[in-house]
């Protein structure tokens, strides 16, 4: 992993956090315990902070990034999927981004949500908690309640688990 200061702003990664080597984390960011950034992923605060809670996962090539203004905040056990774009945004607790997903400055996604695979979410666009958005540019579908959190629950915990599964077997291979 890359680890770049910028000025006085410095990553800030707690001892149970997982990072793997291609990923870069830059300025302002803080990693809670048992989160994980992923393959190729960057982190960048550098011109205001980024905070990914407890348990959540940031996967393959995703890229986080801030505005002045524009904090991204990502609550606890959120699965971030592969290839997405957030910006300056804030995701609840509990909530599944699907793959490739894009959200803008501004955005703001409810507890308990999932946002679909491919989903644009324009700036300032707010998406109530326990709501299934998809689409470009994404609109919700459909309501759910509290019963959706095991499942996506489960999605984090996966990750937690492979986390400790790279922490203890990840080995470069040297031909």
């Amino acid at each position: 992993m890359t680890l770049s200061t910028l000025g006085e702003n410095y990553p800030r990664l707690h001892a149970s956090a997982y990072v793997v080597e291609s990923a870069q984390i830059i300025g302002n960011v803080r990693l809670a315990a048992k989160s994980s950034v992923w393959f190729q992923s960057v982190l960048r605060g550098d011109s205001d902070q980024i905070v990914i809670g407890e348990e959540t996962n940031v996967q393959d090539a995703t890229i986080c990034h801030v505005d002045p203004g524009f904090p991204l905040e990502v609550g606890t056990r959120v699965t971030v999927g592969h290839r997405c774009i957030l910006h300056g945004c804030t995701i609840g607790d509990d909530c599944l981004i699907g793959m490739g997903a894009i959200l803008m400055n501004g955005v703001r996604i409810g507890e308990g949500s999932i946002v679909g695979a491919g989903s644009l979410l324009l700036e300032g666009t707010e998406i109530p908690p326990f709501s299934l958005v998809a689409g470009s540019p994404a609109k919700v579908k459909k309501i759910y309640g509290p019963e959706i959190l095991e499942q996506i629950r489960q999605a984090s915990a996966y990750y937690v688990s492979r986390a400790e599964h790279y922490r203890s077997n990840w080995q470069k291979f040297e031909s």
